[in-house]
């Protein structure tokens, strides 16, 4: 699943493309993805794009006249500029021409991502945003925050890491490293944790997510970036499916565990409770 540092790689990716332009024409190839595409999705058409912005693994595009899109890559989605005149691949579903002689193509193979359109003076206002956690890269997630919202959470800090009411956009990947970084256990009690080893968790949360932007995202097997070319972090990875290999720091063997029905990895050694 694109995570965080995907989705903010491809908003990176297609903002000089999008940025100023207009949308001369939206073409929607197959409505029926986790929200039914929207008739007013081609209101949009004519109208001049003046910011691409990013909530949580949510991209929004926003248009004059105070019209948004909302577009989620769900499990295997993915977002490219292309000349109009290259084929259409089996799974790209919506494509919007730009007024630059370009275009841009929404992919989804399993169909569970998000295309949607709405009006609103505030591009955040829409129910998507609602109950979403900071975003973990900005000043007010830090260590005292997060010890306030945790203090009577039980649930394991890598399940309690990746609920977006906490803090945004920390996928399995990133949790797992995160935690890792921090010399924290996965199954550690959310509440249990000290302000001191809050303080590194936040650090390393911070650090991962950054380093992982600037290589262009992890590689995945249904990610592309919008140029059609996989991000280049997943040799760095140090935990995430790396079960019964030697840990880059220690050399002891990776453990895999089963955490709210998602896979995590640490090392026994490196990370304590």
């Amino acid at each position: 699943m694109p995570e965080l540092p995907e989705v903010e790689t491809t908003r990176r990716g297609i903002t000089p493309h999008l940025l100023g332009q207009s949308i001369r024409e939206v073409m929607v190839r197959r409505r029926d993805l986790r929200l039914t595409i929207p008739p007013s999705l081609s209101s949009i058409e004519g109208l001049h794009v003046t910011q691409v912005l990013r909530r949580a693994k949510y991209l929004i595009i926003s248009f004059e006249k105070n019209h948004h899109i909302i577009i989620h890559l769900g499990m295997s989605g993915a977002l490219r500029i292309v000349d109009p005149a290259t084929d259409f691949r089996t799974h790209d579903h919506v494509a919007f021409t730009i007024s630059n002689g370009k275009q841009l193509r929404y992919h989804d193979p399993r169909r569970f991502g998000i295309v949607t359109h709405f009006v609103s003076a505030d591009p955040f206002s829409h129910g998507l945003f609602d109950h979403l956690g900071p975003e973990p890269l900005e000043p007010e997630f830090d260590a005292a925050y997060l010890k306030n919202a945790w203090k009577s959470i039980s649930r394991p800090v890598k399940v309690a890491l990746m609920d977006n009411a906490f803090v945004v956009g920390v996928g399995n990947i990133y949790a797992s490293e995160s935690l890792f970084h921090a010399g924290i256990h996965p199954a550690t009690p959310a509440q249990k944790l000290s302000l001191p080893r809050i303080k590194k968790l936040v650090a390393s949360v911070k650090d991962v997510l950054l380093k992982s932007i600037e290589q262009g995202g992890t590689t995945l097997r249904d990610f592309l970036r919008e140029n059609g070319q996989p991000g280049y972090f997943r040799q760095e990875l140090f935990v995430y499916e790396r079960e019964g290999q030697p840990c880059r720091k220690c050399k002891s063997t990776i453990v895999k565990i089963t955490q709210a029905q998602r896979s995590s990895y640490y090392c026994p050694s490196c990370q304590k409770k």
